[in-house]
């Protein structure tokens, strides 16, 4: 009945998540990408943090004691303050933003790996669709993704909430502390408070990460025409298949009834297998398989060696290992030199004793 309605049950193949990859349509977590950014940049202002405040001090205080002789600013005399405060910053800062970016980098590489397409950038006329347009804004999903988000928003608010209620009496102790204790007092509790944060958020982005590898799959899923219409396109169509296995065949039998009853000697398994062998010593190297085949074939390949008077010599072992081993045409390697010969010279003294 699902087939019939043409829905979509059956799980995507490997070439349409293939197709969708290099689309760019892959499953991607902007919560967990953020979240190990956040992780990200907490880390490093805690490693970095104490040198970027030492060389913002030094830009304020040379920013406002200004340097200049008579305390006045001019346009000759900020420029180098500005050059001295653009300097330092940027240094600063730097380091800072090269390991963001190698974090931001990493966040999407451990969701996606590499991924090096240009599709996703391509306009689409489609895209330009007011009414259409208009009408996904209230569409299921866009629905469902504003649901979540205010409660992704309310859970983090509270847990932002519970930790300030539980330190409210620290915060009411500030003003009876020094700059330098309440500074560092502040700076811990907001330091805690970021690990919670962020703690939840890396939940959030994990849950949502394995949601959105569901919802992937959910919007790639075919119908069980789909699979055989890919099937079809890979392997080919069954008809024309079938055909060209049967020319081939023909083929097949047409060198068969050429091949055979120039051989020396047919090397069989009874049922299985059958294999021509053909030595000229005045022209040849080493004996050669002109004809072999297998159940219908192998049974043709006797039948003609039958009627033509080749001989037929039973060495299954053999049989299978010549047929597996050498092309029509080759010639028989020197591993079954000596079991070949000895069949050989097996036909040609029944031939003069004939």
């Amino acid at each position: 009945m699902a087939e019939d309605l043409g829905e979509r049950t059956e799980a995507p193949t490997g070439r349409k998540l293939s197709e969708a990859r290099g689309e760019g349509r892959i499953p991607r977590s902007q919560d967990l990408g953020a979240a190990i950014d956040l992780i990200g940049a907490v880390v490093i202002l805690v490693f970095l943090g104490g040198g970027l405040v030492q060389t913002l001090l030094v830009v304020m205080r040379r920013v406002l004691s200004d340097g200049t002789s008579d305390g006045l600013l001019t346009v000759d005399s900020i420029e180098p303050l500005v050059n001295f405060s653009l300097g330092h910053a940027a240094l600063a800062l730097l380091p800072l933003m090269l390991v963001m970016c190698l974090v931001a980098y990493v966040a999407q590489v451990v969701q996606v790996g590499l991924v090096w397409t240009t599709r996703p950038l391509e306009p689409k006329l489609n895209r330009l669709n007011f009414v259409a347009n208009f009408g996904n804004l209230f569409g299921k999903r866009n629905i469902m993704k504003t649901v979540v988000d205010s409660v992704k928003l309310t859970l983090v608010m509270l847990v932002a909430w519970r930790f300030i209620d539980t330190n409210l009496a620290h915060l009411a102790y500030l003003p009876a502390l020094s700059m330098r204790a309440g500074i560092w007092t502040m700076a811990t509790m907001a330091l805690h408070l970021a690990i919670w944060l962020l703690v939840v958020l890396l939940i959030i982005g994990l849950i949502d990460w394995f949601y959105q590898r569901w919802q992937h799959t959910q919007d790639l899923k075919m119908t069980k025409q789909d699979v055989k219409d890919e099937r079809k396109d890979m392997d080919g169509d069954p008809k024309l298949k079938a055909k060209r296995f049967r020319i081939a065949q023909e083929i097949a039998m047409q060198r068969a009834r050429h091949a055979v009853p120039t051989a020396d000697v047919i090397v069989t398994n009874p049922t299985h297998y059958s294999v021509a062998i053909k030595y000229d010593a005045d022209s040849m190297r080493a004996p050669k398989v002109v004809a072999k085949g297998v159940d219908h074939m192998a049974l043709l390949i006797r039948q003609i060696a039958s009627v033509h008077g080749v001989p037929l010599v039973e060495r299954p072992p053999l049989a299978r290992a010549l047929y597996y081993a050498i092309d029509v045409g080759g010639e028989v390697p020197p591993d079954h030199y000596q079991a070949v010969a000895e069949i050989l010279a097996y036909v040609y003294r029944i031939e003069q004793a004939a």
